[in-house]
Parts: C-alpha cells; sequence; structure tokens
C-alpha cells in the first residue's frame, strides 16, 4: 500500500496454489499517486484463471494488471463502472486476440472512490462486505446451477468476444471491510468461519495487518481440506478521503464571488483590463496577470448570485471540467488552487472574435459553406466531449465562440453533466427552452442525443434567424408537431443540408443522428449520400380523428350513392 492511501484504507493479500503444483490465481492492489487517488479512487483485483484453460494462470495475471494499469488511464469524467467497463472489454479482447479460448479468468474489481464503492464482477470469485458484524455477499457466482456441474462457469474474461459484466455500487464507511476470495477459500471455509477471522483481525485496528489476516483465511482453506488455489485480499476502511471529485466541488463551492471589479482593480494578482460581458448571473472579465503570459479571461457570478449554492457548484464543476477538456475546440483553463485563492472564479484564455450569437446580433448573416464549416467544428467538439460522457446541455449560438483564426469553441460548461455529477443532478434539467430536445421539457434525463437536437436547432437558427418548432418561452408547454424546413426561410439552403438539420431536430429521439460522428460523417459526404428523412407525419399519426372522420364521410356518400343507383334502376 502507498503512503497516499494508508491514512484511509489498509489492504493485505495472500495467493498461494495450495495443494496443487500450479498456482492459477492472481491478486492486485494498485497504488495510485495522491492526484490519481484522489481522482479515480483505489482498485483491489483478483482473478482465478480457468482450470480447462491451458494458461489460466498466465490469463489471470494479464487480467489483474492490465485492467490495474488501464483504469488510471481513463478520463476523470467518466464513472468508474464506465471506467471498468471500457478496460475489461479491452482486455478481454485482448485475451481472446491471443489465443482460442486458452487464455480465461474470473475477475473480481473492487474501486472505493471518494465514500462509494463500485464492484465489477465475472466469474465466480467474489466480493464480501463486513458491516457492523454482518457479513453480506456482494456478487453473484457465474456458474451452472445444476448438481453435476459444480463450478462449472458460464462466464469469464476470454472465453468469448463479448463479455457481461456484473457492476454494483453503494456507499461505504469508515469501519467498512471487504474481503476478495478465489472459490478455494468461499467452498472450503464457511462464511461464519472468515466473519469471525476478520472481526478478530478487526478487534486492534491499529497492530493489525490485513496480509496476515489474508494468510489466515488461505491457511484455513488449506486445512479444510481445499484442492484449489486459494487467494485472499482484505480490505479495511479507516475513513473516507476528503479528496473525491464532489468533495473538491463542494470545497470550491465554499468560496464567495468577489464583489463587482473596476479596471486597474486586482484579484489574487490578476488585474482587471476591462469588463467584457454582465448579466444578471455572472461577470466577465479581461484580465492579465505577471506570472503567466498573454491575456486570459476572468469570470465570476454576479454580486446578485452570490448566496446562491448551486450557482457557486456550478461555477466550480465549470472550471473542474474544463481543465480536462483535451480538444482544441475548448478554452485553455487556468486552475488555481482553491487554497491559493481568496474567492470564487474561473480563468479562461482570452481569444478574440465574438459568439456566434454576437455576430449575428451584429447583422452577420452566415452563408451555407459557412454554416458548414461551423457545423463540422461544432461536431468534432461535441463529439469530444460525448467521448468523455459529458453532456453540454445548453448548445446554442450564445455558448458558440469563433475566433479571428477561425477555430469554434464550446463555452460555458457550467450545466453541463458528467459521470461523476451527483445523481439526482440530471434530472434537473438546465438550458433554454427554444434549443431544449422535446423529451428535456418533459423533464427526462439529457443525452448525447438532446445536445445534437441543441445543435441542429441552433444551425437551423444561424441559417434563417427562426426555429424548427418555433420560439418556445420560459414555462411554456408545447405541442411538437411536424418541423418547419429550413428552406422555407431560406432558399439557397441546398436540400441535402435541410434534411441533414431536420434529422438533427426531429420530435423523437430515435429519428435523430445517434452520435455526433454519425451526423459529422452525413454532413462530410452532403448532397453524394442523401439522407431519407420523412418531412411530415401521416395523417393517421398527426390528427387519426380528423382522417377516421373523412373515411366516415366519404363512405357515407358512398352508400348514399349507390342507394340512389339503386332507386334510378
Amino acid at each position: 500500500m502507498s503512503n497516499v492511501l494508508e491514512k484511509y484504507l489498509r489492504a493485505g493479500t495472500d495467493s498461494r496454489a495450495g495443494r496443487k503444483t500450479r498456482n492459477e490465481d492472481a491478486v492486485g492492489i494498485a497504488t495510485p499517486s495522491a492526484q490519481e487517488f484522489a481522482a479515480r479512487g483505489a482498485v483491489f483485483a483478483i482473478a482465478d484463471g480457468v482450470s480447462g484453460c491451458e494458461r489460466g494462470d498466465r490469463a489471470a495475471q494479464y487480467a489483474v494488471r492490465g485492467v490495474l494499469n488501464d483504469y488510471y488511464a481513463t478520463p476523470d469524467t467518466w464513472a468508474p463502472p464506465i471506467a471498468l467497463d471500457r478496460v475489461i472489454t479491452a482486455q478481454n479482447r485482448w485475451l481472446r486476440s491471443q489465443s482460442d479460448a486458452s487464455l480465461a479468468t474470473t475477475l473480481s474489481l473492487l474501486v472505493l472512490s471518494g465514500a462509494r464503492y463500485c464492484i465489477a464482477h465475472v466469474g465466480d470469485t467474489r466480493v464480501y462486505r463486513v458491516r457492523e458484524h454482518r457479513m453480506e455477499l456482494l456478487t453473484t457466482d457465474h456458474v451452472w446451477n445444476h448438481p453435476q456441474m459444480s463450478h462449472v462457469l458460464t462466464r469469464a474474461l476470454g472465453l468469448d468476444n463479448s463479455v457481461a459484466v456484473d457492476y454494483c455500487e453503494g456507499d461505504w464507511q469508515a469501519g467498512d471491510i471487504f474481503l476478495l476470495v478465489c472459490d478455494g477459500v468461499w467452498a472450503s471455509v464457511a462464511e461464519a468461519d472468515m466473519l469471525r477471522t476478520l472481526l478478530l483481525y478487526a478487534a486492534d485496528p491499529l497492530n493489525s495487518d490485513p496480509a496476515q489476516c489474508a494468510k489466515q483465511l488461505c491457511e484455513a482453506a488449506v486445512a479444510a481440506g481445499s484442492e484449489d488455489n486459494v487467494s485472499a485480499v482484505v480490505v479495511q476502511c479507516l475513513q473516507t478521503p476528503p479528496e473525491s471529485v464532489q468533495q473538491r466541488l463542494a470545497a470550491g463551492r465554499q468560496l464567495m464571488p468577489p464583489a463587482r471589479l473596476k479596471t486597474g482593480n486586482t484579484i489574487d494578482g490578476f488585474l482587471v483590463e476591462e469588463l467584457l460581458y454582465e448579466s444578471r448571473e455572472s461577470l466577465v472579465y479581461r484580465v492579465t496577470h505577471p506570472q503567466h503570459s498573454g491575456e486570459w479571461v476572468l469570470k465570476t457570478l454576479s454580486p446578485l448570485m452570490a448566496d446562491d449554492e448551486n450557482r457557486r457548484l456550478a461555477l466550480a464543476s465549470e472550471e473542474w471540467l474544463m481543465a480536462r477538456m483535451p480538444s482544441k475546440h475548448f478554452a485553455e483553463t487556468l486552475v488555481i488552487p482553491h487554497e491559493k485563492r481568496n474567492f470564487l472564479y474561473l480563468v479562461q484564455r482570452f481569444y478574440t472574435g465574438a459568439t456566434l450569437a454576437r455576430r449575428q446580433n451584429s447583422g452577420h448573416r452566415y452563408g451555407v459553406p459557412e454554416i458548414v464549416q461551423i457545423a463540422v467544428q461544432l461536431l468534432r467538439a461535441l463529439g469530444a466531449l460525448h467521448r468523455l460522457h459529458v453532456i453540454h446541455r445548453d448548445i446554442k449560438p450564445e455558448n458558440l465562440h469563433l475566433s479571428s483564426d477561425g477555430v469554434l469553441r464550446i463555452l460555458d460548461l457550467g450545466v453541463a453533466w458528467h459521470g461523476n455529477s451527483d445523481a439526482e443532478s440530471n434530472n434537473n434539467i438546465p438550458g433554454t427552452p427554444s434549443y431544449m430536445a422535446p423529451e428535456l421539457l418533459r423533464k427526462e434525463k439529457a443525452s448525447t442525443q438532446s445536445d445534437i437536437y441543441a445543435a441542429g436547432v441552433t444551425l437551423y437558427h444561424l441559417l434563417s434567424k427562426q426555429y424548427p418548432y418555433g420560439e418556445i418561452e420560459p414555462f411554456q408547454q408545447p405541442k411538437f408537431g411536424d418541423p418547419t424546413p429550413v428552406t422555407r426561410h431560406r432558399h439557397d439552403v441546398p436540400l441535402w443540408l435541410d434534411d441533414l438539420l431536420l434529422k438533427a431536430c426531429a420530435r423523437d429521439v430515435k429519428d435523430r443522428f445517434e452520435t455526433a460522428e454519425e451526423m459529422l460523417l452525413a454532413l462530410e459526404r452532403g448532397e453524394t449520400h442523401g439522407l431519407i428523412v420523412r418531412r411530415q407525419r401521416p395523417l393517421a399519426e398527426r390528427n387519426p380523428v380528423a382522417l377516421w372522420s373523412t373515411v366516415a364521410v366519404i363512405s357515407l356518400l358512398l352508400n348514399f350513392f349507390l342507394i340512389y343507383l339503386l332507386l334510378v334502376r
């Protein structure tokens, strides 16, 4: 264990061949740096190579080593289940590529991040939690439920081209003990005996050694007659770390925004050159700093919002997110540690240029080629954002900046949702109504496709100064009919681009582009690969009552006509 973890967690492992000649188990504990631990937590692993496979021992070692290394290479914006799923899937593909099912293993992973735990599990290794003298099994064995097929695995890493992994999450607290064991231990030692060993170990936490506890469990399994390899990982939780993402954002929220600044004022070394933007919610200044070259933008809350904790948290979250954006389509962010500042603000590189909304309001008329170039950059930026599992939730012309060098940048991630956001934060949907997808106005969760909808409406508005479904006012409950083609407002827009915008702005999620990359591909293909877009719903779908009323009237008239013909004869 690294010094970083010892303050919060204490862990130890033991793994041995037992009565077998070869140990096909593998155990592992990640030893992250302080920064990695704060961002991604600590990871513990156990694997049991499948005995029927030629190289089960190597499979177990490869799986543990590969997952522990790759997990810390995933973006900080990915929640643990997403990060684990990506690295486990990649590891499974690698094992399959090396041989034909001769490299297969079970795998159980435990991630302790902040005050939350996440378990990823495949096979028949197990994860237990001890809390308040009770032992709880947190995993399910993936074995055939048949008397004559005991311990025959139904799932394992390396067996198939795809692998189904079980995930579970929850809160952990000081005093909890997690136990990861292979079937050589849990099949031979009763849960009551394992619990008794763990409780004896925990009775003297200051002097106890988790490695000795793991060793004792393995020796008990061998003594009980286990014919398999025996392995155990014991993790004792001492205290929850104060440096989780949520806690760091909360710490930033404790800072207060400064009073309104004037030209010539200084704040934490930044000299205010001018006020760039002012609204009821925020103030934006152009600033310089003697230790940081060039000009910068300092964004803070207006004094009216100083007491709003949610807005302070949003600004702290925006800084955290912006610092993790790898694309040129996001502003360079200067991160000032909370302990080295006196106020709450966000500092980003200053770029000459203007937002798309300001350019339009100043009289600029966007041509079709220019819109296509803007759309290409916007979709590339959205693709980069979505790959980090971040949803912007407020794409609109006011939040898109086109610099003098022609680079489009997405602004304002203050309302963005990401994997480390609070669970309830995606239920409270912010945004501008006219750019919000219909499902958001129904209080459903935001998704990558709601961002695509907003991007489509943005491009539509830049071309026409109109909205595909008309302008939507706050608190309005609109009924979405068929969108108006942009060609109704701009006759120079080609049909293929009109179809692309209609698909992006489709009322139903299933009719939209699934990803920004798919929309970008359609844009790059242009008229050479036109889209098939239903421009108007059939009458039966739009107004079934009117349809059947019309059918009834026609039928009635037809019957009268036939009766008339019979009478005439």
